[in-house]
């Protein structure tokens, strides 16, 4: 059995969990987000305490453990989703290199002939300071993550300039490049 799995998950103030029809519904100030149960796994929700428990019907199998500490994290996510969100940032670096926010677009300037337009996701803010510096916002951890890597991908940063997007946290290993001095012979 998942050691994770029996953490018990504390809800905040203004958020409200509920579980209908075999989906986990959460509902906070930053969103509202749902998912469906595994059959094998009960959760017990008494006041702002949540916790999950295998079914006593259900054999205790390595799959179900497994299962049984995932949903207990995803949940916990939902949770501090819907009260707090999540937020990457990403820095673009290069001579020309910005990026601009259009209505429901993202447009990004990464020394293409062409612009590139990224739509962004519902339930997602983007935000964009000082053109080269981009915040991504929202309830869902994974999909403010899987915005993130999508914009990263179009132009990842090079190690001898270091152009290119890349999160903020991120350290780019800089290589030397040609040396100058060369012999003649």
């Amino acid at each position: 059995m998942s050691r994770i799995g029996k953490k018990i998950i504390t809800v905040p103030n203004g958020v409200k969990v509920s579980v209908t029809n075999g989906v986990a519904e959460v509902e906070g100030p930053k969103g509202k987000l749902s998912k469906k149960l595994n059959p094998n796994i009960d959760l017990d929700i008494q006041g702002s305490v949540i916790q999950c428990k295998i079914k006593e019907s259900t054999k205790a199998s390595q799959e179900t453990g497994a299962a049984f500490g995932l949903f207990r994290s995803l949940l916990a996510n939902m949770v501090q989703g819907c009260s707090e969100g999540f937020k990457k940032e990403l820095d673009v670096t290069g001579v020309g290199y910005k990026a601009n926010v259009k209505g429901k677009e993202l447009e990004l300037s990464l020394g293409f002939s062409h612009l590139i337009n990224y739509p962004i996701p519902d339930g997602i803010k983007i935000t964009v300071e000082k053109l080269t510096h981009i915040v991504i916002e929202g309830p869902d951890s994974h999909l403010v993550g899987q915005t993130a890597a999508e914009i990263r991908s179009y132009r990842k940063p090079e190690p001898y300039k270091g152009k290119g997007v890349k999160y903020t946290t991120e350290t780019i290993l800089r290589k030397a490049g040609k040396s100058a001095s060369g012999s003649s012979g």
